[in-house]
C-alpha cells in the first residue's frame, strides 16, 4: 500500500469507518434468518470475516488511491454480496432477498444520521467528505442497529422466515424496504449548505427518524399480516381435520348400524348352523361362517394411530386411494402420546397422501402402487417414507421440483419441506421412471 495514501489520516480513517459498517450490516442478515444458516455460528462468522475484512481494507485504498466515493464501490459489491449470502442461508430466493433488502434500507439511517451532524461540525462540507468523527458516528449507531433488532428480529421475524412460504408477501416486503433504500441514497446531502437553508438543519433529521419510524411500523404491521395469515392456514387445516373426522363418525356410525343388525340376526344364524349340524353339513356351515365373517368385517373402519384426528385423516385417504383403484400398502406407527404438533403432521402427512394419490391417477389402472411407512427409530426421530406410481413426468427448476398443475413451485413439496425442517429435520424428494419417493424425517 502506497504510504502517501497515509498523508490524510482523517480522511482514511473515515473511509474506513464508512467500510467497516458491513461488518454489523452481516450481523443483522442473519438474525432473522438464525434457523435457516447451513453452516454453523463460528463457520459463518468466519466466513464473512475472511471475505469482509480484505474487501473493507481494498475498499478503502481503492476510495483513496483513485480519490472515488465509497458508494461506487459498494453498491455494484451488495449483488455479490447478496449472492454469497444466499449460498450460507437454505431460505428461498424470496426470503433472502426480502432480509437483505430490509437490512441495507435499516442501515442507511446512521449514514443520513451521520451526515445531520457532521453538516452541524463541518458546515462547509459535505457527504463526500464525511469527517472521522461523523464516520465514527455512523459505526456506532450501524452497530447498535441490531442489538436493538435482535430480539424482534431473532425471535418474532425469524418465526416469521421459518412458516411464511408465501413468495408475493416477500417480493413485496422487499419492494418496500427498496423504496426506503433508494429514497435515502437520493437524500444523500452532497453540500451541507442544502441543510442549512431554512429550517432543514432540523427537519432533515427530523424526517429521517420519522422514516425509521415508518420503516419499523411496516415492519411490525408485516409480522401481525403473517400471523394472520398463518393462523388462516392452521385455521384451514383444523377445519379439513373436523371434516375427516365427520367422514370417520359417519363411516363408524354406518359399521356399528351394520353390527347391531347382525348381533340381532345372530340366533337366526346359531338355529341355521345347529340345524346344518343335525344334518352332518359340514360344507354347508363352513360355507355360512365364511360368508358370515366377511360380512361382519364389511367397513370395519381402520385403526392406524391413537390421534382421533390423524386417523381420521388416514382413513379419509384411504378410502380416497381405494376408490381411485390404487394398491395400498400402510404401515403407521406413530409416537403416543404426539411429541410433535397435530397440525403440522396433519399438514405433512395430508400434502403427502394428496400429492402420491394425484400421482397413482396419472400411471396406468393396474400400475397404480401407493406405499407409505411410518416409524419412530431410537425413541427420537420419525421416519416417513412414501412411495407412488406415476406416469414419469416431471418438472425441475434450479429450486427442486416445480409443480405440474401450475407454473410455480410445488406448494404440496414446500409445506412437507418446511414442516421438516421447523423440527430440525429433512425432508428428500427423488423419482424413476414410474415411482416417485419422499424420505421425511422428524426429530420428535
Amino acid at each position: 500500500m502506497n504510504i502517501a495514501l497515509f498523508n490524510n489520516a482523517p480522511a482514511f480513517l473515515s473511509t474506513l469507518f464508512q467500510f467497516l459498517v458491513l461488518l454489523p450490516v452481516a450481523a443483522s442478515c442473519y438474525l432473522p434468518a438464525k434457523n435457516q444458516m447451513k453452516y454453523s455460528l463460528s463457520k459463518t462468522a468466519a466466513l464473512c470475516s475472511f471475505l469482509l475484512f480484505p474487501f473493507i481494507f481494498l475498499g478503502t485504498w481503492l476510495c483513496k488511491a483513485f480519490q472515488i466515493g465509497i458508494n461506487i464501490i459498494l453498491l455494484p459489491c451488495l449483488i455479490l454480496f447478496f449472492i454469497l449470502y444466499l449460498r450460507t442461508v437454505k431460505t428461498d430466493f424470496p426470503r433472502s432477498l426480502a432480509i437483505f433488502v430490509g437490512v441495507c434500507a435499516v442501515q442507511t439511517f446512521p449514514a443520513q444520521f451521520a451526515y445531520a451532524l457532521d453538516a452541524q461540525l463541518h458546515p462547509a462540507s459535505g457527504a463526500a467528505f464525511l469527517s472521522p468523527e461523523a464516520a465514527l458516528f455512523q459505526l456506532i449507531i450501524a452497530c447498535l442497529m441490531p442489538i436493538v433488532f435482535a430480539y424482534p428480529a431473532c425471535h418474532h421475524f425469524a418465526w416469521a422466515i421459518d412458516c411464511l412460504d408465501l413468495s408475493k408477501v416477500w417480493y413485496s416486503t422487499a419492494a418496500m424496504s427498496a423504496i426506503f433504500l433508494i429514497f435515502n441514497l437520493l437524500a444523500v446531502p452532497h453540500s451541507y449548505s442544502t441543510l442549512h437553508a431554512g429550517r432543514m438543519s432540523f427537519l432533515f433529521p427530523a424526517f429521517e427518524i420519522c422514516a425509521l419510524t415508518l420503516l419499523t411500523i411496516i415492519y411490525v404491521l408485516f409480522y401481525q399480516g403473517a400471523k394472520l395469515i398463518l393462523e388462516h392456514a392452521n385455521l384451514v387445516v383444523h377445519t379439513q381435520l373436523l371434516e375427516t373426522q365427520a367422514h370417520q363418525y359417519q363411516s363408524l356410525q354406518a359399521y356399528m348400524q351394520q353390527t347391531a343388525r347382525l348381533r340381532h340376526d345372530f340366533r337366526h344364524h346359531l338355529r341355521l348352523l345347529a340345524s346344518l349340524a343335525d344334518q352332518g353339513d359340514l360344507n354347508s356351515i363352513r360355507t355360512h361362517l365364511a360368508e358370515y365373517e366377511i360380512r361382519l368385517e364389511e367397513n370395519i373402519p381402520a385403526n392406524y394411530c391413537s390421534n382421533a384426528a390423524l386417523n381420521a385423516l388416514f382413513g379419509y385417504y384411504h378410502e380416497m386411494a381405494a376408490a381411485a383403484g390404487i394398491n395400498i400398502n400402510w404401515k403407521i406407527s406413530l409416537p403416543d402420546p404426539l411429541t410433535v404438533s397435530e397440525v403440522d403432521l396433519a399438514s405433512l402427512f395430508g400434502n403427502l397422501m394428496e400429492n402420491a394419490i394425484a400421482g397413482c391417477q396419472n400411471a396406468p389402472r393396474a400400475e397404480r402402487y401407493f406405499g407409505l411407512a411410518a416409524e419412530v427409530h431410537h425413541g427420537c426421530r420419525l421416519y416417513i417414507v412414501s412411495a407412488n406410481s406415476f406416469d414419469g413426468i416431471v418438472r425441475k427448476g434450479r429450486d427442486g421440483y416445480r409443480s405440474t398443475k401450475h407454473s410455480g413451485k410445488g406448494t404440496g413439496l414446500a409445506s412437507i419441506l418446511a414442516v421438516a425442517e421447523k423440527y430440525h429435520g429433512s425432508a428428500r424428494f427423488s423419482n424413476n421412471d414410474q415411482k416417485f419417493f419422499v424420505d421425511v424425517i422428524l426429530k420428535v
